[in-house]
């Protein structure tokens, strides 16, 4: 799976952009604040249909404009795939594939499989559980259909109920009948949740174990728990066990939008316990099993997305994470070129960025 190509039009400091990618290695580089993460965002919400930092679609579309457009060509498994994006300011955003308007993020999942690593991932690890949440939702929604429609279609029931909560909050209890069947389905679709998060972990955790022995020198051993909020077994009596606290407090407290995972390297949560440096190795590690899931899954290889992380790393792990790309389609965020020149990357394409316009640059050693 490659991406051949992307155009973008009134999107955040870009008035037009065309880059034509290599199939292997592209760097992109220039100073802070130019425009380099804004053109790997761009590939992120083609595939996801959102940006990797959050906010509004309004949010990413240039301030002088009430409209802005990207359009990404993809290879994969020898077909071309063409994903046209309309973002409006004040209107839900257009998407089409192969010229077919598509109605649902269903439909755009699952056509580019993007591993995005950058700086801010090392939040995963020391922040609040809602960025592991994140974690294991964007991941699983690219890779599982099933599970994309169970979330969107358990976080509305999650919407509906809470409403519902503040109306029987309001001593309107003629509606408590209503609340059965939010709940019923509340359950229905948080069960296959934590059932398909159970898996994840399950296969991360096949994968991260030797990816992590092997980048800390044959030291540290890790494990991810998974951390569901209830059990499938007891979902139903938590959610009966927790309603007049629920109505009270008006909102659900009870559910998969609770749950959490912890990492744990020589049996200590790292969170606690780690070092800026084992946090730094356990983000990588996590990164590196994302990849290597991804191919088993999908029979193909993702396309990853590195923004500005190589300059956080120590020459061990940047060393094994180039060592890792292999024959990964990667698009690289960088200030400079010196880590390349000495480095044994080969690298294909370079372009660099000045203030929302970009050239193609040539750096001797590497291949154009």
């Amino acid at each position: 799976m490659v991406i051949k190509s992307v155009d973008l039009k009134n999107y955040r400091n870009y008035d037009e952009l065309n880059i034509e990618f290599d199939n292997n290695v592209n760097i992109i580089y220039g100073d802070n604040a130019q425009g380099k993460t804004n053109i790997l965002e761009s590939l992120y919400v083609c595939a996801t249909s959102k940006s990797h930092r959050g906010g509004k679609d309004k949010d990413i579309i240039h301030y002088n404009s009430e409209e802005a457009h990207i359009k990404v060509h993809v290879l994969k498994h020898d077909m071309n795939y063409r994903i046209d994006m309309h973002l409006k300011k004040n209107k839900t955003k257009g998407i089409a594939v192969n010229g077919i308007r598509i109605k649902k993020a269903v439909d755009l999942f699952g056509i580019m499989n993007i591993i995005f690593f950058s700086p801010e991932d090392l939040n995963i690890i020391k922040n609040g559980p809602s960025e592991r949440r994140r974690f294991m939702d964007m991941e699983l929604c690219q890779l599982d259909k099933i599970y994309l429609s169970n979330l969107v279609n358990y976080n509305k029931v999650v919407i509906q109920r809470n409403k519902l909560l503040k109306e029987l909050a309001s001593a309107n209890k003629d509606m408590m009948d209503t609340l059965d069947i939010w709940d019923m389905q509340l359950v229905n679709y948080g069960k296959e949740i934590i059932k398909t998060r159970i898996e994840f972990i399950e296969k991360i955790n096949g994968l991260i174990k030797n990816i992590h022995y092997k980048l800390t020198g044959s030291i540290e051993n890790i494990d991810v728990i998974y951390q569901p909020f209830t059990t499938i077994e007891d979902f139903e009596k938590a959610i009966l066990k927790s309603r007049d606290k629920d109505i009270k407090y008006k909102c659900t407290s009870v559910g998969p939008h609770k749950d959490d995972c912890m990492f744990l390297v020589n049996n200590k949560d790292v969170k606690i316990y780690g070092s800026q440096g084992q946090k730094r190795t356990v983000a990588l590690s996590l990164k590196l099993s994302e990849i290597e899931l991804v191919k088993n899954i999908i029979h193909d290889t993702p396309i990853l997305l590195l923004d500005d992380v190589l300059s956080e790393l120590d020459n061990n792990r940047q060393n094994f994470l180039l060592d890792s790309i292999g024959d990964i389609q990667t698009i690289i965020t960088c200030t400079g070129l010196d880590e390349f020149i000495s480095s044994r990357l080969s690298v294909n394409k370079i372009f660099r960025v000045i203030n929302g316009s970009i050239s193609n640059h040539f750096l001797e050693g590497s291949r154009q």
